[in-house]
């Protein structure tokens, strides 16, 4: 009884894998994604967490060269499934089956993070990025069994992974390496990985969604920003204990400053992101890579604001041993970063004149404006120019953007120069780039 049980499952378990439909109406995340995403969650805490410590420690080129490198293992690994599944999701026992390996390669890099960066131990980190890769491989020889038309994309997908994971096991060998010749190998991989789907897609655009791919990239800001959230709890927890030493009025009123100033910069981050102008708008091949790739700057950026709070917390109170314009930089510089990927990943795209360079002229005034302040008035006054800075860019940025929304004339420049894009120049897309 059993075993005709188990075997009518998987019968029924176990489905076909063609291509999704591009233009599926009420498209969203599946509640296995968002439980793939909280598993991001953690490894990107873990990385914010171990920069907030080294930056605090005065290891601050250190330890944003091994940020990068445990951000880019696992924002790539998270972004690869991402781009798949919004094409071949068919949710069947073996692609849960499947997920879950994801899932477990994902807590294995997360426990990594430490490791590497106090002995810089790469073992868990390669390990776990390299058994998330090969459940793509599977994934994508999946795909290609039952999708005829992408069999090409996908097998092309497949051998691309296991090439590209022979270079980390074989740097993983090569262990241990300095930093920089690290870093310098690890970019070396970087770009292998990136071109893994810059080839594949031009023997076959993948069938991706795009306000499906929209809504997955939105959630995953959520979570780098909330890194942001956190910080601003730690000050809050700070305050009480320097309440109870009564350490005085000045100390308490420049710590309590903090969480407001966080959460204002956090809202202020959030709008920029999520404004009424659609990202992707124009669906091409090149588009979607500029998209999909640009986002890493995004989201490290993101996610290291709150390793900076987190360092202006540790200087008020004494427990961080650096200056006030390092700690300064520490949330001046994510945030230009954060800027910088808005505007080359949307704004540049939708905007004209003046506006469509607005970003960029933020991105130059807050660390070089901060970093002033910091050496004259302190990491208080320094924290609130960037804060003030970030919310002026929201404000002239929604304005230009208003502006350019009633002017006919811009208007009809942009449609034209969209409908352009997706017939002449552009090659029209009906799937995604990088997977």
């Amino acid at each position: 009884m059993l075993k005709q049980g188990l075997s009518q499952y998987w019968r029924q378990g176990i489905r076909a894998m063609p291509a999704r439909d591009v233009h599926e109406h009420h498209r969203a995340s599946t509640p296995l994604e968002l439980l793939f995403d909280l598993v991001a969650v953690i490894a990107i805490a873990a990385a914010a967490g171990e920069l907030h410590h080294a930056i605090a420690h005065g290891h601050t080129l250190e330890g944003a060269g091994k940020f990068v490198l445990a951000f880019f293992a696992i924002w790539w690994a998270w972004m690869n499934f991402t781009w798949f599944a919004s094409a071949y999701d068919n949710d069947d026992a073996v692609f849960r089956l499947l997920t879950m390996g994801l899932m477990i390669g994902s807590l294995t890099m997360a426990a990594g993070i430490r490791p590497f960066f106090q002995q810089a131990d790469l073992l868990l980190i390669v390990l776990g990025f390299v058994w998330m890769r090969i459940c793509m491989v599977l994934l994508w020889l999946r795909a290609a069994r039952h999708d005829p038309a992408h069999r090409p994309t996908s097998l092309t997908y497949a051998i691309g992974l296991i090439l590209v994971q022979s270079y980390w096991v074989g740097l993983l060998l090569m262990q241990p390496l300095s930093l920089p010749t690290l870093l310098l190998l690890f970019g070396g991989g970087a770009v292998l990985e990136l071109a893994v789907p810059a080839v594949a897609e031009r023997r076959g655009i993948t069938p991706w969604h795009r306000h499906h791919m929209i809504e997955r990239y939105g959630l995953l800001n959520l979570i780098v920003l909330g890194e942001t959230l956190l910080a601003g709890s730690v000050a809050i927890s700070q305050l009480q204990q320097l309440a109870v030493s009564t350490a005085g009025f000045w100390p308490l009123l420049t710590l309590a400053l903090v969480p407001l100033l966080a959460m204002i910069l956090l809202f202020c981050l959030w709008w920029l992101y999520f404004s009424r102008e659609e990202h992707l708008a124009v669906q091409n091949l090149r588009m979607a890579l500029t998209w999909g790739y640009g986002h890493l700057l995004i989201y490290a950026a993101g996610a290291a604001v709150g390793a900076g709070i987190a360092v202006q917390v540790d200087l008020l109170t004494g427990q961080a041993h650096l200056s006030s314009a390092m700690a300064t930089g520490a949330v001046a510089i994510p945030v230009a970063f954060y800027l910088f990927g808005l505007w080359l990943v949307r704004d540049r795209f939708i905007f004209s004149g003046a506006g469509r360079y607005l970003l960029l002229w933020f991105v130059g005034l807050i660390p070089l404006l901060s970093h002033l302040l910091a050496e004259t008035s302190g990491a208080s006054a320094a924290l609130g120019s960037i804060t003030l800075l970030t919310l002026l860019a929201v404000l002239l940025r929604s304005s230009h953007a208003c502006c350019q929304a009633s002017d006919p004339a811009s208007h009809g420049s942009n449609h034209s120069q969209s409908s352009h894009s997706q017939t002449g120049h552009s090659k029209p897309i009906q799937g995604a780039s990088n997977e």
